[in-house]
């Protein structure tokens, strides 16, 4: 009974970290979205939720795996990531492929996202180029955390439980694939919007 109090505590402060997070996001996306539509506050609340999950959460993952490995690690974002190590063991111990890929994630995806952010609040030019490059980028970081191991029958995967299998790795990795996904699609409505509207302006100009 004791070891599964343990077990439930430490799940539920990961899931609790990562709501407070989400809320950060929620309110400081709600607050740059002031007087914006409905899909641009979308866009500035999953920014922002995103930008503070890699500079937070993965940048310490990132430190915590050169300097030695998570396992070995003490402290709340080690006691994450090692709750998050029962699903998928590479979190645990260092493993070249998730490293490489959480550098990148955290250096580029970070601070594309923070871009992004001033992008819109702006209303720069260059918005969509940084929502599709981002959104690429974040889909690109999934499909190299997963293939690899897919390819290798997932060894260190555990599907076993369902707490690890449907939220873990399924609902947190899926979100990364969905919302980029979503992102795209707004990105393609809009420079469709852009081309037809100068189109028919040159089409009135003739």
């Amino acid at each position: 009974m004791g070891t599964e109090w343990e077990l439930g505590a430490e799940a539920g402060g990961s899931l609790l970290l990562c709501a407070a997070l989400l809320a950060a996001g929620s309110a400081l996306g709600l607050r740059l979205g002031r007087g914006r539509g409905a899909a641009d506050h979308g866009a500035l609340i999953w920014l922002c939720y995103d930008a503070l999950v890699h500079f937070a959460l993965e940048g310490p993952f990132v430190y915590l795996s050169l300097v030695g490995n998570v396992a070995n690690s003490d402290g709340l974002i080690a006691s994450l990531w090692k709750e998050y190590g029962k699903a998928d063991a590479r979190w645990v111990y260092f493993d070249p492929t998730i490293v490489s890929v959480e550098i990148l994630t955290v250096a580029l995806d970070g601070s594309l996202a923070l871009f992004l952010i001033y992008a819109i609040v702006k209303e720069k030019h260059y918005r969509h180029f940084l929502q599709i490059t981002l959104c690429v980028c974040e889909l690109y970081g999934c499909w190299m955390t997963f293939l690899p191991e897919w390819l290798t029958r997932s060894p260190n995967l555990n599907t076993s439980n369902w707490l690890y299998c449907w939220v873990y790795l399924f609902f947190f990795n899926g979100v990364w694939v969905l919302i980029p996904g979503l992102l795209l699609w707004q990105s393609w409505v809009e420079l469709k919007k852009m081309h037809q509207k100068e189109t028919s302006s040159v089409k009135k100009l003739q």
